[in-house]
């Protein structure tokens, strides 16, 4: 028997309306319909996992970020503003989702960040809150992505992702792990990510079918996405001859509508025109300038109608802390197909297992 979505998040059918009233977040009235999957967006960003989710039929009932300025983006573009602080949420207040959604920050364990880890004052910490809902809500799957230096960092001498694998297994989740890499995956960009997927394990009687998704066979290429700007973008004369061009050692990128190549991984620090990470275009009135909003939306599998509401600072910001749409909505479509394989029996407010 199919798993019933309707039957494992809502008592009713009737129509619904949350209000964490401690923070005055309030979301849209909805009706859940027989076999609908929802996801809850943590960790939201700009709406990148949102986009991808929607693109497989599935309804988001609750976001969350604390970037003030990715907040107007995502409110822009889905007409909902996302709740603030996850810290600050009371979890039962949060409507019941199938899936819970998190990009969960990375710079503790990148190698652009420091490194800490867990001991990051601000930040480590956040995967404790993504278990802690995990743990009171239960919902039947998740989709976590982190940079790949997850799988390489220690936090006092033990493997960060082991820590991790446990606490989500504790939680009776079956666990898959793997890292993918945006240019298999339609995307003119080099970006390595690790995924972690779940499902809780109750809802089968045996281990999932779920499989991460294969690679496309085609890849997709930067010279087909770049634009023409003569204004606007560009770096100037003098940084290009004292700092991008100061040594003969191949770097930055520079590309122009010729360059048959996947670039660079987009970073959130890309406005600050770092030579090592930086990926250049060979246009403009000096000569070089900075990836346009629409090549940084191509690169990420952003569509051109996204809206950027935010100065260009935070767009690149924006853009680089963002997920690659391609390959989470690839994902998501595995995920989905794994849960409606569930073999579990419904009483109205019991979850049985099938006999």
């Amino acid at each position: 028997m199919k798993y019933n979505h309707s039957a494992i998040n809502h008592n009713d059918d009737q129509t619904s309306l949350f209000d964490l009233r401690s923070s005055g977040y309030q979301a849209k009235a909805y009706t859940k319909k027989d076999n609908e999957i929802n996801f809850a967006d943590l960790f939201a960003g700009i709406g990148g996992f949102r986009i991808a989710l929607e693109a497989n039929d599935a309804r988001c009932v609750f976001s969350s970020e604390w970037d003030k300025d990715a907040q107007k983006t995502y409110e822009a573009n889905f007409n909902e503003k996302p709740f603030g602080d996850i810290n600050k949420v009371e979890i039962k207040d949060i409507p019941n989702f199938d899936i819970l959604t998190g990009g969960f920050p990375c710079q503790p364990f990148s190698n652009i960040g420091m490194r800490q880890g867990f001991e990051h004052k601000t930040q480590g910490n956040l995967f404790f809150n993504i278990a802690k809902i995990l743990s009171i809500k239960k919902p039947i799957s998740f989709i976590l992505e982190n940079v790949g230096g997850l799988l390489t960092h220690k936090s006092n001498e033990i493997k960060t992702m082991d820590i991790i694998l446990y606490n989500l297994e504790k939680l009776g989740y079956e666990v898959h792990y793997k890292l993918l890499n945006s240019a298999d995956f339609g995307l003119p960009q080099i970006r390595r990510r690790v995924f972690i997927i779940g499902f809780l394990k109750k809802y089968f009687r045996d281990k999932t079918l779920f499989s991460f998704p294969k690679s496309k066979k085609n890849k997709v290429f930067i010279k087909d996405f770049i634009e023409k700007h003569e204004d606007g973008y560009s770096i100037s004369e003098h940084l290009q001859k004292k700092y991008i061009f100061k040594k003969n050692d191949g770097h930055p990128q520079i590309i122009d509508r010729r360059s048959k190549i996947q670039v660079k991984t987009l970073v959130s620090t890309y406005h600050k025109i770092q030579r090592i990470t930086g990926t250049f275009v060979k246009d403009g009135k000096t000569g070089l300038r900075l990836l346009s909003e629409n090549e940084c939306k191509a690169i990420m599998g952003f569509p051109k109608n996204f809206k950027i509401p935010v100065s260009r600072t935070q767009m690149y910001r924006q853009m680089g802390n963002s997920v690659a749409i391609p390959v989470v909505k690839a994902i998501a479509k595995e995920v989905i197909k794994t849960i409606n394989q569930a073999n579990i029996v419904y009483d109205k407010n019991k979850i049985k297992k099938s006999a």
